[in-house]
């Protein structure tokens, strides 16, 4: 009898998988370049990381209003998980795994989690209903905030183009009028304000987990925070 996988890296890479299986090899390769070309990119990259300070900056909330840092770290820490948009197949997999097992813990622990997508919120939405999200989903207009953390990325000429042959313009589908995406991203930020734990994914078949940012939050909370 065998048992669903529990780890999000094993999800993603049975994505992959089926790729494999079922799509075309020059379209399989395209992608695989992409996010080869990005991880051979990211040493020496500006991410964020441990330490960094994080200066005021306002989220959309998908359901409308306004989600602000001082909102989000008044009470201690929070967790921004930033991911590509809404119809993303790897973000599919992402968030609802969070859902299932980062969410309830830091709920617990009385910790916001926020998924964060440059894409417009009325079409942003779509991912928080698909799933029947409780985490908190939120645009990040123009993508201000990605860009402040250096996590953009832009489509290669041949990922681009084969978007296009497709009818597909990343542009349109997130509603920015760029072909600017984040890299998968997560940030733990504490009530000070600084960035206490940040992992940046240049391939996005390849996330982090859930334990180390309940790890990275715990660290920042008294031991009967952590242990609620």
């Amino acid at each position: 009898m065998s048992t669903a996988p529990h780890s999000l890296n094993q999800l993603l890479a049975e994505l992959h998988a089926e790729r494999v299986s079922t799509w075309d090899p020059a379209a399989l390769q395209v992608n695989i370049d992409q996010r080869q070309r990005l991880v051979d990119q990211a040493p020496g990259q500006p991410f964020v990381r441990k330490g960094d300070t994080l200066a005021p900056f306002t989220l959309l909330k998908v359901e409308g209003g306004e989600l602000g840092l001082d909102t989000l770290v008044r009470r201690g820490p929070a967790v921004l998980v930033f991911f590509r948009f809404a119809g993303c197949p790897a973000c599919n997999i992402a968030i609802p795994y969070y859902q299932r097992h980062l969410q309830p813990a830091l709920q617990a622990r009385g910790v916001p989690l926020v998924a964060v997508s440059p894409q417009v919120p009325e079409r942003l939405i779509e991912i928080k209903q698909r799933h029947e999200l409780t985490l908190q989903v939120a645009s990040d207009p123009d993508n201000s905030l990605a860009r402040r953390l250096g996590i953009l990325y832009s489509f290669d000429e041949a990922s681009r183009a084969a978007a296009e042959a497709k009818g597909s313009s990343i542009d349109a589908v997130t509603g920015t009028g760029t072909w600017e995406l984040p890299q998968p991203t997560v940030v733990v930020i504490g009530a000070d304000r600084q960035v206490h734990f940040a992992q940046v994914s240049p391939d996005w078949l390849v996330r982090t987990e859930a334990q180390p940012i309940i790890d990275a939050v715990d660290a920042l909370l008294t031991p009967t925070q952590a242990t609620a």
